[in-house]
């Protein structure tokens, strides 16, 4: 419950988005320092490394670059912060997804280098964010690590963003259709933001919230059937600044509730492990709205937006059954654990979760039959 009536809204410094923007980071890092360290998702590592090395000695100046080791373990993070501190980086580079995004959060704010974030799909609104999410060896969730600083620059290359695969766009939708429900979650329950300090929501993140949904409902499918047919569109450009900055906007000035919580259990539970962030968000977002009890037309929405696209609307969707009692006990238990929970605007435990996932479950069975 809030006590103070001070509002707070955080953002990353600048958000570029364009066609072939990739091609001029040298253009970008040079407002931020020399030292540049390039942390790369392994997908891309050698073919980026060798080209940005070219692009970077061709303007007088040069950039390291370094291999993410695909897990965010704490190892691994002090391991990329290490390598960082011995080059004497001003500026850190992260280019891949949201791991590897959030591996070069971790290791700019340890340095105290700028961060400069190059997302190489729209699965996660992991870019604007000012935390990491660290994990097990397993690939459990282990920690979400709060920064007090967001990434100085988003560089969205829509060339590079479009031709990722297009499970990977879903999945960012997956992630960006629970923002604007978290939000009127956090609204509703009069639950401080993330910023710090016990802040409110300011008008501005809350509607950037009500934005982010109603682009999706509006542009989704065209940008997933545009994505398909190889073409970058004007609705495929809206969905990608969706996902990765509305999205990651209303989660920062508002923040998360029940639909995250879900997937700090569904994470717990080894079948699940095959599925993306954004899918296991997806569901839970439909286990959210059983769980707040919201209207039969809203719940119906967010089904046919779903499916449409094709996100998860049903347990066998995330490599789960409704008669794997204990496994969906074990999700209620964490996700009634988690942080997230606290800003339901109704009364949770584990039982009430639990039943709510099965409610979720028949209804999106439901819907497909």
């Amino acid at each position: 419950m809030l006590t103070s009536t001070t509002r707070a809204f955080g953002s990353p410094s600048r958000y570029i988005q364009g066609y072939g923007e990739l091609e001029r980071l040298q253009d970008y890092t040079a407002d931020y320092g020399k030292k540049v360290l390039a942390i790369i998702d392994p997908f891309f590592y050698d073919t980026l490394s060798p080209s940005l090395k070219e692009a970077f000695e061709a303007a007088g100046s040069a950039i390291e670059s370094v291999k993410f080791g695909g897990e965010t373990t704490i190892t691994e993070l002090e391991r990329l912060a290490a390598i960082a501190s011995q080059n004497g980086s001003d500026v850190i580079v992260g280019i891949g997804g949201g791991k590897t995004i959030d591996a070069a959060k971790y290791t700019g704010i340890a340095v105290s280098a700028a961060i400069v974030i190059a997302p190489t799909s729209a699965a996660t609104d992991a870019p604007t964010s000012a935390l990491s999410v660290t994990y097990t060896v397993e690939g459990v969730h282990a920690e979400t690590i709060y920064f007090k600083r967001n990434p100085d620059l988003i560089l969205v290359d829509s060339k590079i963003v479009s031709k990722a695969p297009i499970r990977l766009l879903v999945s960012g939708m997956g992630d960006a259709l629970s923002t604007y429900f978290e939000a009127r979650a956090h609204l509703e329950s009069n639950t401080a933001n993330r910023i710090g300090k016990g802040y409110r929501m300011t008008l501005a993140g809350m509607a950037v919230s009500e934005l982010c949904y109603q682009v999706l409902l509006e542009d989704g499918l065209k940008a997933k059937q545009a994505a398909e047919a190889g073409a970058c569109t004007e609705a495929l450009e809206n969905i990608i600044e969706a996902n990765t900055l509305l999205s990651g906007l209303g989660v920062e000035c508002v923040g998360c509730a029940g639909a995250h919580a879900l997937n700090s259990g569904f994470s717990a539970v080894e079948a699940c492990r095959n599925y993306t962030h954004g899918e296991i968000v997806a569901f839970g977002t439909l286990c959210q709205l059983v769980l707040e009890n919201r209207p039969k037309a809203e719940i119906e929405e967010v089904l046919n937006f779903s499916t449409s696209v094709g996100l998860p609307v049903t347990l066998a969707e995330i490599g789960l059954d409704a008669r794997m009692e204990a496994d969906l006990r074990l999700v209620a238990e964490r996700a009634a654990k988690a942080k997230h929970i606290a800003a339901e605007p109704v009364t949770v435990n584990p039982e009430i979760i639990y039943h709510a996932i099965l409610a979720a479950d028949a209804m999106g069975r439901g819907w497909k039959a």
